[in-house]
Formats: structure tokens, sequence, C-alpha cells
């Protein structure tokens, strides 16, 4: 495998490689600038990828250009075609960064015990056709992602921690609940259902401050509280409320990373009356206080 990007980091940005093991890389691509750089790398058919752009957005082409997939800020794109070669072929805009995930399909196979048959392209009737994804990036991807772009460690033990922070986020990646097959779900194939459940999210996440109880809003939204917390659950793979936690805690670190707000600023920005309650939640999500969080993302 080659790749037709200078390495070296420069006033734009830096394409960096790390080794983990044979037939196992990761790529950390970073454009700091305002224009949109071409990157482009050989990766033959004995390879699956991942990609997950943090921030900003790029378009993969195939091709010869004749078909492009953009992936967007805290979106991913799952590729491989054990047919065909698919080499890296990514414009990627400016102020953005990619974290890529490149590991051929036997290491990757190895990786997974005979019970993940709900992986589709694990299952033996497709392993030999092409496969694409693109899927969002939840709030713990993306806090392992921001681990991986910003450490500070001792060369000896760098690929190690690497390699255990990919495998905790291709786990999180592959974790799918039953209750999120729609076709074992009556209740997800009624579109009007699916669209009061959005409906519901949104109303969480635009007064998240101050949501509203259950009661309230199964009332707004106009479906039962029932329907409403198992419907909630098969789309979102979680409760109200703990959908709404783990929205906030992202919301939060966000906010902390930009430097422009304090702790007691982000705290009531998501709903909490004293910074001690905020930093309490934020360590239950995270393990590590806000402090501790941004000092390291320093480092």
């Amino acid at each position: 495998m080659t790749e037709s990007l200078d390495k070296k980091n420069n006033a734009e940005g830096s394409f960096r490689e790390v080794f983990i093991e044979e037939g196992f890389y990761v790529l950390k691509i970073q454009n700091e600038g305002v224009k949109t750089r071409k990157i482009t790398r050989h990766i033959d058919s004995s390879y699956i990828q991942f990609h997950f752009c943090l921030k900003g957005n790029a378009k993969f082409i195939f091709n010869e250009g004749r078909y492009a997939l953009d992936v967007t800020e805290e979106n991913s794109l799952l590729l491989y075609n054990t047919q065909l070669d698919l080499p890296l072929n990514m414009e990627l805009g400016g102020n953005s960064w990619m974290v890529s995930i490149v590991m051929t399909i036997h290491k990757f196979h190895s990786l997974f015990s005979k019970e993940a048959d709900y992986i589709p392209f694990l299952s033996v009737d497709n392993r030999d056709k092409k496969y694409y994804s693109q899927e969002a990036v939840s709030p713990a991807i993306a806090v392992i992602l921001s681990q991986l772009m910003n450490y500070n460690l001792h060369p000896s033990v760098k690929s190690l921690y690497i390699k255990g922070k990919i495998y905790e986020l291709l786990s999180l990646y592959f974790n799918r609940s039953e209750e999120l097959d729609v076709e074992q779900c009556p209740f997800l194939v009624d579109e009007e259902n699916i669209k009061r459940i959005r409906q519901a999210k949104e109303i969480m996440i635009s007064r998240m401050a101050e949501p509203p109880t259950l009661t309230e809003l199964s009332e707004e939204i106009r479906l039962p509280i029932k329907k409403l917390k198992e419907g909630f659950k098969q789309v979102y793979g979680d409760s109200v409320f703990s959908f709404l936690f783990d929205y906030k805690m992202d919301y939060a670190r966000k906010m902390l990373e930009t430097n422009k707000y304090n702790v007691n600023e982000v705290g009531l920005k998501i709903g909490y009356s004293t910074a001690s309650h905020f930093i309490t939640a934020f360590k239950k999500k995270y393990g590590t206080t806000p402090k501790k969080y941004l000092m390291s993302l320093a480092n």
C-alpha cells in the first residue's frame, strides 16, 4: 500500500499514518486551510475501510470521477468490495478532520464471534460482495475520535493505545440492538408513528435545558406514553431521557472544546443549575471532569 500525500505536517494540515500491525492502519488527516485538499492513497480489494469525519466535510470519488459520496461532519462511511480495488480518492474540505481505519477483511472478520450474524456483510452469503454504509457518528464514538486525534503518549505505547481505541470504536459502531429491527416491529412500519417519535426527539433537543415530562411530551406529539417509550427505544436505541442525557453531554463537550465558555456557562446552557451538578454528570458520562478533559486535549 502506498500513499501520494507527504506525511509531514505543514501550515495547512497534516496526513499521519499509524501502523498498528500487518494489515491494519489508521489514517489521521487534517486540513486546516480554507481550500479543499485532494488526498489519494492506494487501497486494494483485500481491505475494508471506515472513514469518520470529525468536522467539516469530504467527498469520496470513485470510478475516475463518475461517482461520488459526500461525508459531512459527524458522519461516517464504510466501504469494501472484494471484487474491485477501492483506492482512497478524497477531496477534504477546508477546516476538516478525518480519521480512517484501514484493515484487511480477513483481520476484520477475525474480530467477531459467530454470533455477529446481524452485521449484514459478515454473513456467508454477503462476504464476497461489495458493501457500503453511511452512518451518523454517535456521541460515544465522537469522544473516541477526539481522543484519537489528540493524545500525548510515549512512542512505545502509542500503537497499543490506538489499537485499543479502534477496537472500542468498532465495538460501538457495530453494537446493534435486536429492538432496532424494523421488520420485526409493526410499530415502525407506520410512518406517522415514526414522524411523531422524531418530533419527540426534536422537542427534547430544542428544550434540553428545560425538557418536558414524558406525560407532557406524549400529549404534545399525540402519542400514548407507552407507545412513546417503546417507539423511542426502537428508533433511537435508548430511552427518552437517557438519549437526552447523552445528547446534552455531547453538546457540552463540544462547547467546552471551543474554549469560549467556562464550566458554569456550559452547565447552565444544558440545564444544570450548579457547576457541581454538571461536573458530576459529565464525569458519569466520560469518566473525567470537564477541566481534566480539556487538559488532555491541550496536551
